[in-house]
């Protein structure tokens, strides 16, 4: 019996040191001396020569200086990697492609050929109508129930906007909870029509939206602010205006502008979607460096012709830039954002 048992131990050993150590030991060696680049995480470095992120992981880029990647239905979290797995007809795709397409889609023909519809989108808001009837929020919350529940439950700032309304408006709290007696201490996110209801009558006009200030201790702060411009209001309400214009001519959106990857961390975008977005790109660096635009356009196109390339070497798909790649050679060339 013992024989066999220290037989067996002595496999085990065995395998333990060739599997556990010898192994991933030898697999270490091989990576860092022949592909050290990629089995250290294909990590691409900034400036200042510390690591920016990898090259094959998608990262949000918000500011306008910078070319922004794919939407990323793992909100750009390596751990989460998902897709939204939405279908072409769920409520939820139409209203996130419609956000991202407002503060960018531009107009396709006509006099205003070229400039975006944003501006538009904000005048029509201001008018407070919507298919010729009045309070144009109210209509907002009552059409888009979900996406007035969710700003009400977004995070503290909004809960407690809406909470301190309710505190304003007894009445209005009252008459709900006549009408759902069932909720006799309703949330914020349960009076969430109702808030946007009594606010479009009180503000025509006028969207609350979160807004850097300073609070009074002189540190910077994020309140709630009623506006009537910006890009929540040519985000929220670019669907309901398209309804009120059907017959205007839009320019087509490259699709991956506005569809997240199966992964949600593609870090590639197609040429197509990144010379759509140079104009931006090279109209805020122009603004910050004090240069000809025309000049920093250049400048821009010619970095993104260089990043961009086809896979295979050319032999199959269409060019693609990576934006990880091309925000760096921006950096490189500019510095940092002001």
């Amino acid at each position: 019996m013992m024989k066999y048992i220290s037989k067996s131990g002595m496999l085990l050993v065995f395998v333990v040191v060739i599997c556990c150590i010898v192994f991933p030991l030898l697999l270490w060696v091989i990576g860092q001396i022949f592909f050290p680049f990629q089995a250290n995480g294909s990590m691409l470095l900034g400036k200042d020569g510390k690591p920016a992120g990898s090259k094959l992981i998608a990262q949000p880029f918000t500011k306008d200086e910078y070319f922004q990647p794919r939407p990323s239905a793992a909100s750009f979290n390596a751990g989460a990697s998902t897709s939204s797995a939405l279908a072409a007809s769920n409520y939820a795709l139409r209203d996130r492609i419609a956000r991202t397409l407002g503060p960018i889609v531009k107009y396709e023909s006509g006099f205003k050929a070229g400039k975006p519809v944003g501006p538009d989108i904000e005048f029509w808001f201001q008018e407070d109508k919507y298919q010729g009837n009045p309070h144009l929020v109210g209509q907002w919350a009552s059409m888009h129930t979900s996406d007035a529940v969710a700003w009400a439950n977004t995070d503290s700032l909004h809960i407690g906007y809406v909470s301190d309304w309710g505190t304003k408006h007894p009445d209005a709290v009252a008459q709900y909870i006549k009408s759902n007696p069932g909720t006799p201490q309703p949330a914020a996110s349960d009076l969430a029509v109702t808030f946007f209801q009594v606010f479009s009558n009180e503000h025509p006009g006028k969207f609350p939206s979160p807004m850097p200030d300073t609070g009074a201790d002189g540190k910077a702060v994020t309140v709630i602010k009623l506006v009537s411009t910006g890009g929540d209001i040519q985000a929220i309400f670019f669907d309901m205006w398209r309804n009120d214009h059907p017959d205007a001519a839009l320019q087509n959106i490259p699709g991956d502008m506005v569809t997240t990857s199966g992964s949600g961390l593609d870090p590639h975008i197609t040429l197509q979607n990144a010379e759509y977005q140079i104009d931006r790109v090279a109209a805020k660096w122009a603004s910050d460096l004090k240069r000809d635009p025309i000049d920093v356009r250049k400048e821009v196109e010619e970095i993104v012709q260089n990043n961009a390339s086809a896979p295979f070497g050319g032999l199959a798909g269409e060019k693609l830039v990576n934006v990880l790649e091309v925000n760096l050679a921006l950096s490189n060339l500019y510095g940092a954002p002001h």
